[in-house]
């Protein structure tokens, strides 16, 4: 059920006692308030973007089935992909920029605002547990590059060699086929397949993660919205955590992640946060020729959404009730 603004205001400290009780104890406050409330929903409860998030899902799930704590399950869940030697846009699989190198992006936040990131960051694995180290043994947010290289190794990180072979053999196909090296990615190609995971555990609270190796073939130190908090990932455990995916230029833009999780503090759904975020993204952009991008979203009640510019996004979904693939709506169609 969608709540509006001046609704949610009123509801607002039933909000914050309920995120003080037990599940069992939530729900009788619900039913027994004589306002409108927002539904709230099975947890834990786990959602992550595209096919991949089934088996980061799964990861997460061993995290969060045995009562562990959301933080811990969306770093489990990312490292998953990040092994994946079949993903191009994540981990140890990527696809590198125009002169070959793969460097990689992540972030994480937990339900205290804390928050952990690494850009740019090439020849170590996992960059998700990079980023949650920054985050719990540093008084920094972000670190990049060579910093961000030498912190791993400092911290045991392992070491990777990228690209694969595979990988640098279509890099080098792709190189000499296309002139324009500034060229759009197509719409839901795996070269912006950013995997973004959100989890609330059994005791109400979010953590978010997102881990890219970027745009295939960008130009060499871009960096896009996936390690940007606020853009590729924010956590507001009063409110609800979003994440993005797609064209991280257009996402930046917009600070959408966080944009999301505000249209919700002001009473919106998550399908309808994300909804707005998108529709926000387009009315920035005169050209939407290959511009997809897609939110997913849960609110403090456990419910979720997402929504895209284009058909096609689609996100994993975890609970006790249901282990599935949930077709975004989107606002256009091909």
């Amino acid at each position: 059920m969608s709540i509006k603004r001046r609704t949610f205001f009123k509801w607002g400290l039933t909000g914050a006692a309920i995120a003080l009780v037990k599940p069992s104890e939530a729900k009788d406050i619900l039913e027994s308030s004589s306002k409108p409330l927002m539904k709230l929903a099975p947890r834990p409860i786990v959602i992550s973007t595209w096919k991949h998030g089934l088996e980061a899902n799964k990861a997460a799930w061993e995290v969060l089935s045995k009562g562990g704590k959301a933080i811990d399950a969306v770093e489990q869940a990312a490292r998953v992909t990040e092994s994946d030697i079949t993903n191009r846009s994540v981990g140890i699989g990527g696809n590198p920029d125009r002169d070959g190198h793969v460097t990689l992006d992540a972030c994480i936040m937990d339900e205290n605002s804390k928050c952990g990131s690494v850009a740019f960051l090439e020849g170590i694995d996992h960059p998700i547990s990079v980023a949650r180290r920054v985050m719990d043994k540093t008084q920094h947010v972000m670190l990049v590059g060579e910093g961000a290289y030498q912190f791993a190794i400092e911290q045991g990180f392992g070491k990777i060699k990228t690209p694969l072979p595979e990988v640098k053999a279509d890099w080098k196909k792709w190189k000499k086929e296309n002139k324009d090296l500034f060229k759009k990615p197509e719409i839901n190609h795996e070269n912006h397949d950013t995997i973004g995971i959100i989890a609330m555990d059994v005791n109400g609270n979010l953590s978010g993660s997102c881990t890219t190796s970027g745009w295939a073939y960008k130009l060499h130190g871009r960096v896009g919205d996936s390690p940007i908090i606020g853009a590729g990932l924010f956590v507001d455990n009063e409110i609800g955590a979003a994440c993005a995916t797609g064209l991280g230029e257009a996402i930046m833009r917009v600070c959408g992640s966080h944009t999301v999780v505000e249209l919700m503090r002001q009473g919106h759904s998550p399908q309808e946060a994300c909804q707005l975020a998108v529709e926000r993204i387009i009315s920035k952009n005169k050209d939407m020729t290959g511009l997809q991008c897609g939110f997913i979203a849960i609110d403090k009640f456990g419910n979720h959404g997402g929504y895209s510019v284009f058909n096609g996004f689609n996100y994993a979904l975890k609970n006790n009730e249901a282990e599935k693939m949930v077709d975004a709506t989107f606002d256009r169609k091909w």
